[in-house]
């Protein structure tokens, strides 16, 4: 079902991402034109929606657009046992960190029409759960907003509250995939990043945040802000859309069960994704590998043209 966005939306389109009806219009046809010829991939969706969310979050620009959705492919298959496969809300465990509020996303948008993502991941006990179920906790929200063309124009605001890390949550992953999965969030997963406020950052894991900020560009960087306390927060994000607990109206484990029916309600398209597949053989090994190197900036096979050049920057 097509969705109708608002003018507004529509005009945050055009003067972000320089997209019009005709642009949107040529470029669809040219990406299913691409994915009918790429001998590489077996299967994927081809329908309006999930196009446009890799031609916005690279801003119409054909190449970069194929060149990351067919990485995306590639690792939703390659990782998919750690990162894509089983994204499933009604799983009891997945369901259970939901109930926690490891990650879930506030009702509101914020003045901006932008989601608001809360992760806490002092909640998230590196004894009782894996990195695995962490990484298909941030799998299955992140698909279920990209669902949602308004988010894919309009973009996202991340909050996490560091409260209660500790330095045996840093040992889920090896420094290699760590590298690995923030490159590739940025790089590879189509979503527009705007801001990103942490707070209640211990002292004793200000190294590992330093570590992080130096994997992330100097653009998704310059949107990072970090606060020592959850108040100092709220002069950049309006706190009556965050839950009662930090200062908000509506209490926490409301706003978590009303994201759970967001879940439910797109679960079924979800756990249709799975079926995409790509042939992995035709690929590098360090791009099967995930490697951020493994990406070109601007050259790719199989390119059928450009609309960067339509508008000036």
């Amino acid at each position: 079902m097509e969705q109708c966005l608002t003018i507004d939306t529509l005009k945050i389109a055009k003067e972000e991402l320089r997209e019009d009806e005709a642009t949107r219009d040529n470029a669809l046809s040219q990406m299913r034109l691409w994915l009918k010829q790429n001998k590489k991939i077996i299967h994927s969706r081809s329908d309006d929606s999930f196009l446009l969310r890799f031609l916005r979050a690279k801003k119409f620009s054909l190449p970069l657009a194929q060149e990351a959705l067919e990485r995306y492919l590639l690792l939703r298959q390659t990782f998919g046992h750690q990162l894509f496969n089983e994204l499933d809300i009604k799983c009891p465990r997945l369901e259970k960190l939901l109930e926690l509020g490891y990650i879930f996303v506030v009702p509101k948008r914020d003045k901006n029409g932008r989601r608001i993502i809360i992760t806490r991941p002092g909640v998230f006990n590196p004894s009782i759960w894996t990195n695995a179920e962490m990484c298909r906790m941030h799998g299955v929200t992140y698909e279920t907003l990209m669902e949602d063309q308004e988010n894919q124009i309009r973009g996202f605001v991340h909050y996490t509250d560091a409260a209660g890390m500790c330095l045996q949550q840093l040992t889920l992953f090896t420094p290699r995939e760590a590298v690995r999965i923030v490159k590739n969030g940025e790089r590879t997963l189509p979503m527009r990043h705007k801001e990103i406020y942490g707070v209640n950052v211990p002292l004793s894991l200000k190294f590992a945040l330093d570590f992080g900020m130096t994997l992330i560009s100097e653009k998704i960087r310059s949107r990072v802000k970090i606060f020592s306390s959850i108040e100092e927060s709220h002069t950049y994000v309006d706190k009556s859309l965050l839950p009662k607990e930090y200062g908000g109206e509506m209490e926490m484990s409301k706003m978590i069960g009303l994201w759970k029916q967001e879940l439910l309600e797109k679960r079924e398209q979800i756990l249709k994704n799975e079926k995409m597949s790509v042939r992995e053989d035709m690929f590098s090994e360090s791009a099967r590998q995930g490697r951020v190197s493994a990406l070109t900036n601007h050259s790719h096979h199989h390119m059928v043209g450009s609309f960067r050049q339509l508008t000036v920057d």
